[in-house]
């Protein structure tokens, strides 16, 4: 499992003033609400658990918080209940003697128990040890309140008294947290499901949707405060599900689309402070989902003001795409522009990439037909041609599945994106997963909901209902049933101390690729 930074410094961008006006215009008022602490805990090790420590009840009562006093080494867990994005805030007061030195704290802020299990200073992985979310604080003077300037997304936090003085001891009380997120679970439509762990997948997916939700679809509250195309495209779709917020999709189109490099490519994600800058990181199928949640907006808000000013942008990066394709009408990997489909270095992404392209292309050609573009028969006969070289050079018959790469690889990624993209007839479609079912389950290789999402989405467009509710339920469920209150970025069932980063301190455990359950289960599932 690898990501390679890309750094691009060479590399000159658009800014369209007009479009990122408009993505500014439909900037989020956010929606606070203010929580207390519910319960004190005492983080254990346990070798059955997600990275092996879970919460359990200390035997402090969070009632009498402020009756306890703390001195140096001493520290307190305290549980806000759920997982949660905002600013904590809690007051002090010095117990004993004339306070003679400062109060040094140490808060370490964890979405899991194993985040402060799990010593931060170990951490020695590839991605930044800035990301840890603690806090080391000196306080001159108390009684005090203490407002974190910093937001956080946590549910527990840890405050650890790293020293006083042997004259006095610290004592806590009303500890808080204003949330934030752009929308409310009260906005979501109530819909019946039966299943008690649909029924409770579905309430953790929408969880996670909320806190992704900020001034951008975030990638995670905890890290990458920044909006990631392929992240985008799930996310706007189960926020048409649920929460149906249409000035936030708005406004990430906007973004994206007011930020092209000269030639006309869209970055894989974009920062918005100090201001709005686009990442010199580029994905071959992160870009092309520009046209998919332009298409998938419009199904659902018929904005035809977005598509007239997006419509050429989406065009020019089909076109752009469509120069990695050789004159045998299969798309070339390219190390500058990569096809990502999912972390694992393990598969070939040969077949998903021809599949991913045939299947936006199919998306764009709805948006020529809206805008009466007179290439539209072109790009048509460009689809033809795409599904009929990855038939003849990709479809293994006699095993009746797609292979991918030069050793002739058959992974579930291939044949899931096939089956999305539609490249074979329905009845084909299902035998596809049939075989898939047969010869790559259980799904191994995957480490990340982002393709585990393809795969059920695979299972239910090909007709395998029941799969696809099994696969929900053994990887979301599993999650549920160790825990989870929002979903997490990376997860193997069978490898509970799994980390992309080697650290459970530096994972996010509420990541944007992750929420989708909600909308398999109000798609596919629910009347």
């Amino acid at each position: 499992m690898a990501f390679k930074f890309q750094i691009n410094n060479d590399v000159k961008f658009n800014h369209n003033e007009e479009l990122l006006k408009k993505a500014e215009d439909n900037i989020p008022t956010l929606k606070h609400e203010n929580i207390s602490a519910k319960r004190i805990v005492d983080i254990v090790a346990d070798k059955n658990a997600m990275n092996g420590f879970k919460a359990v009840n200390s035997d402090k009562d969070i009632n009498k918080l402020s009756s306890y006093s703390f001195k140096k080494g001493e520290k307190i867990v305290l549980d806000f209940g759920n997982h949660e994005v905002g600013h904590f805030g809690i007051d002090l007061n010095s117990v004993g003697s004339p306070m003679d030195a400062p109060l040094f704290l140490h808060l370490t802020f964890a979405e899991t128990p194993a985040e402060i299990g799990v010593d931060s200073s170990t951490y020695d992985g590839w991605l930044s040890s800035s990301w840890i979310t603690e806090e080391y604080v000196h306080l001159d003077v108390l009684p005090t309140t203490l407002n974190m300037p910093r937001r956080y997304s946590f549910r527990y936090v840890e405050l650890e008294v790293m020293d006083t003085s042997p004259k006095w001891s610290v004592s806590f009380s009303n500890p808080r947290l204003e949330t934030e997120s752009a929308v409310s679970i009260k906005d979501v439509p109530k819909v019946k499901i039966d299943d008690p762990m649909l029924r409770k997948i579905d309430q953790v997916s929408i969880k996670t949707l909320q806190d992704c939700m900020q001034e951008v679809f975030e990638d995670g509250p905890k890290r990458d405060h920044r909006l990631w195309l392929g992240d985008l495209r799930l996310q706007s779709m189960a926020n048409y599900a649920t929460f149906n917020n249409q000035k936030l999709v708005k406004r990430c189109l906007y973004l994206f689309g007011g930020m092209t490099t000269e030639e006309g490519k869209i970055s894989a994600n974009v920062f918005t402070k100090p201001q709005s800058i686009p990442d010199d990181t580029f994905m071959y199928d992160y870009s092309l989902f520009f046209i998919s949640v332009l298409k998938n907006y419009f199904d659902n808000f018929k904005d035809q003001t977005v598509v007239d000013d997006l419509y050429p942008i989406a065009k020019k990066e089909i076109d752009l795409a469509l120069k990695e394709v050789n004159s045998d009408n299969i798309l070339q990997m390219n190390e500058d522009w990569p096809v990502f489909v999912d972390w694992s270095n393990d598969i070939d992404k040969e077949t998903s990439g021809q599949a991913i392209l045939i299947y936006v292309m199919k998306q764009f050609v709805a948006l020529a037909e809206i805008k009466h573009d007179p290439d539209l028969n072109t790009y048509k006969k460009v689809i033809e041609k795409l599904s009929q070289a990855a038939i003849e050079k990709m479809y293994d018959k006699s095993k009746g599945v797609f292979i991918s790469g030069p050793d002739k690889e058959v992974n579930i990624a291939s044949q899931s994106w096939m089956v999305l993209a539609h490249v074979l007839s329905d009845g084909e479609n299902y035998k596809l997963m049939t075989n898939a079912v047969k010869k790559l389950f259980p799904v191994t290789g995957i480490a990340t909901p982002y393709m585990y999402h393809h795969i059920a989405e695979a299972l239910f467009e090909s007709g395998h209902k029941d799969d696809g509710i099994e696969l929900i339920k053994n990887y979301w469920g599993k999650m549920v049933d160790l825990g989870a209150d929002t979903f997490w970025e990376a997860f193997e069932p069978e490898d509970l101390n799994f980390s992309p980063y080697g650290s459970p301190v530096i994972n996010s455990y509420c990541h944007a690729w992750s929420c989708t359950p909600t909308y398999l289960i109000r798609k596919y599932l629910v009347k």
